[in-house]
């Protein structure tokens, strides 16, 4: 009878020990999953954030002489649209300013205004610093003639010639900085 009761207090002591000794892995493993699940909210967010800025829109930052007075050498920050070049390429305008990639470094990203559109008749260079100011070109479809604003600090079009719509990365929709740009103040004419 001894046997039989000492045996029991061991089993339940072992049993009891051994709850005790699990109960930090118990623990563990709840906080693993929770923290697993934590990771995958991350992953997640992560997730829709590269997948918003790559093809709906983004919020970037501009710099570089070739767009004055438009957009400031440096300290600008835009609203890029990327979802229209993509899908609607026909409502690209004259006078839109796009974000592509440039046509003689690929590793690079250029803002400029768009001039003319397929089919059009476009001078090449109107100042006739880059080419005579008689010369003219038929622009063929898929391409697009882009120029920047300051003329003298710009290479665009009139460097490169058509530019392909395939470069085109997003249209520039607004300009968040600086707000100081958004006052219009009125000059009246007596």
């Amino acid at each position: 009878m001894i046997r039989k009761a000492t045996s029991f207090v061991f089993r339940y002591a072992r049993r009891e020990g051994a709850e005790l000794r699990h109960q930090p892995l118990k623990v563990l493993k709840e906080k693993g999953k929770g923290f697993g699940i934590f990771c995958l909210h991350v992953v997640n967010v992560g997730c829709a954030v590269h997948l918003c800025t790559q093809y709906v829109g983004r919020i970037s930052f501009m710099e570089g002489p070739s767009m004055f007075p438009t957009l400031a050498d440096k300290g600008e920050i835009v609203v890029e649209d990327r979802l229209t070049p993509r899908l609607f390429p026909d409502r690209i305008e004259r006078g839109d300013l796009v974000i592509l990639k440039s046509p003689i470094m690929p590793e690079r990203i250029i803002c400029k205004r768009v001039l003319g559109l397929p089919g059009d008749i476009i001078c090449v260079d109107p100042t006739g610093e880059k080419a005579p100011s008689t010369e003219h070109i038929v622009i063929p479809k898929g391409h697009l003639w882009i120029s920047g604003d300051n003329a003298p600090y710009s290479r665009d079009s009139r460097l490169y010639g058509p530019v392909s719509m395939s470069l085109i990365q997003s249209k520039l929709i607004m300009r968040i900085w600086p707000p100081t740009i958004f006052s219009n103040p009125l000059t009246y004419l007596d």
